[in-house]
């Protein structure tokens, strides 16, 4: 091995017009001769190019090589049904009924390949080949196309991004109108099985909600997080808007897959009427609401002159920082009472669902815990990523596309989730308070019906 290095080396040095060594074994052997200590050294072998010379040979030989192995394969199991060529035995199960054009997904794309047939003795039907049958019943290039344009590969460059196969191999599947066909049905199927998972196996202790703008379409999406701080994404509903009845079609999904009503459940919103209206409905005095302190911040800020954007933020970031309930209350009331004079507009958006921006406060959850609940950014988050996968799509045709594409960016970014940061720490005492306000809403319920 070391020999065959240094001719490369010296192969190289002769094209460069540098001086040879003496080779490593001769110079080795001279030494010894001469009483001196042989030391072979690692040497590192300008291969490099080489190696991207080859790369492509290499390639298409291990292909070849792959498609040469599933023809002995398949034509040592036929002889395995049949028996050797031309040897006549009277109690063979198969006979031999030459060849068919067959089709195999590799390196995603499909390639034709020649399929050696069976049929039974009699000749009545026709007997697949187990492997045939095991490689035709896997469906990679589906996922693959997916997988590919999830990430940013469009139709037109598909092909690009696949490696190359030899020349002799008849294959095809890559163009923009196949690639398409293969996604839209891959989602379709994806969409319809994710809309019909089973939540009832997961118990949720809080639910965000929020809409994701496509054109002219709306889709509500409901990121739920269970007992251990997981996320997992709920459901989607395609509307105009997020009026009242998009959103009561959403939580009716999620009540008949499986969501109970009769638990508490901490709600994360971002203070749109309509959504929060639809989950009283619902879950009356169960729902625990949290509104969203990103956006009651950025509201007030919008009713305010740009020179008192830097203090009335701090001021109501400095109250959302706080441990203690009543003096968060108190610090936030102060500032609308400052406002109220000449900014009426911002001292009532302060004042508005003030009390349920302090929720996390109020429950004494652990700050950073507390800070993930205490806004929806981790959906917020989500849609980002829904925007990034969809940057691709120039004209939306239907709202089954969007849905199709949504679902898509979901199960994508569903993959790379992580626990909800403090939720170790955090979760019992969350979880500890809805099962009290349980307890609080069940006593209430028996004391009404002994009472009448």
């Amino acid at each position: 091995m070391l020999e065959l290095k240094w001719r490369l080396h010296r192969l190289r040095d002769h094209s460069r017009g540098v001086r040879m060594e003496e080779p490593p074994m001769e110079k080795a052997a001279r030494k010894k001769a001469e009483g001196q200590v042989v030391s072979f050294g690692q040497r590192v072998l300008p291969i490099a190019a080489l190696m991207f010379t080859l790369r492509r040979g290499l390639r298409e030989f291990v292909v070849e090589a792959g498609v040469q192995a599933l023809d002995a394969l398949l034509e040592d199991e036929r002889v395995h049904l049949c028996g050797e060529r031309y040897r006549h035995d009277a109690e063979r199960e198969a006979i031999r009924a030459g060849h068919a054009p067959g089709e195999l997904v590799m390196g995603g794309r499909k390639v034709r390949i020649s399929r050696p047939r069976v049929r039974s003795a009699d000749g009545a039907k026709e007997l697949m080949l187990p492997s045939w049958r095991t490689f035709a019943m896997e469906d990679p290039l589906e996922r693959d196309v997916v997988d590919k344009m999830v990430v940013g590969v469009s139709t037109r460059k598909y092909e690009r991004v696949l490696d190359a196969v030899p020349p002799e191999v008849d294959a095809y599947g890559t163009s923009k109108s196949a690639v398409s066909r293969r996604f839209v049905a891959a989602t379709q199927k994806q969409l319809a099985d994710w809309l019909r998972r089973d939540l009832s196996g997961i118990v949720l202790t809080a639910i965000m909600i929020d809409g994701l703008v496509f054109d002219e379409h709306t889709v509500l999406i409901a990121l739920g997080i269970d007992l251990k701080g997981k996320k997992h994404v709920l459901g989607l509903h395609e509307g105009a808007t997020e009026n009242a009845a998009a959103c009561g079609a959403l939580l009716d999904d999620l009540v008949k897959r499986g969501v109970s009503t009769q638990r508490s459940i901490l709600f994360a919103v971002d203070g749109a009427k309509a959504l929060t209206s639809a989950i009283r409905v619902r879950w009356g005095k169960r729902a625990v609401f949290q509104r969203c302190q990103v956006h009651k911040v950025r509201n007030v800020r919008d009713h305010l002159p740009e020179e008192l954007h830097a203090s009335a933020v701090a001021t109501m970031r400095q109250a959302y920082k706080m441990h203690d309930f009543t003096k968060a209350k108190q610090q936030l009331e102060n500032l609308a009472r400052r406002l109220e004079e000449e900014h009426p507009s911002a001292a009532a958006s302060i004042r508005e669902g003030l009390v349920e921006t302090l929720t996390v406060i109020k429950l004494r959850l652990p700050a950073n815990f507390a800070r993930t609940l205490a806004t929806t950014n981790p959906i917020e988050n989500l849609n980002s990523n829904a925007r990034w996968t969809c940057r691709n799509v120039k004209r939306w045709r239907s709202g089954t596309m969007i849905l199709r594409w949504c679902c898509a960016a979901m199960k994508e970014a569903q993959a790379r989730f992580r626990a909800v940061k403090g939720a170790e720490k955090g979760m019992p005492v969350l979880l500890s308070a809805l099962r009290e306000n349980d307890r609080l809403l069940d006593g209430a319920v028996d004391g009404a019906a002994e009472a009448g």
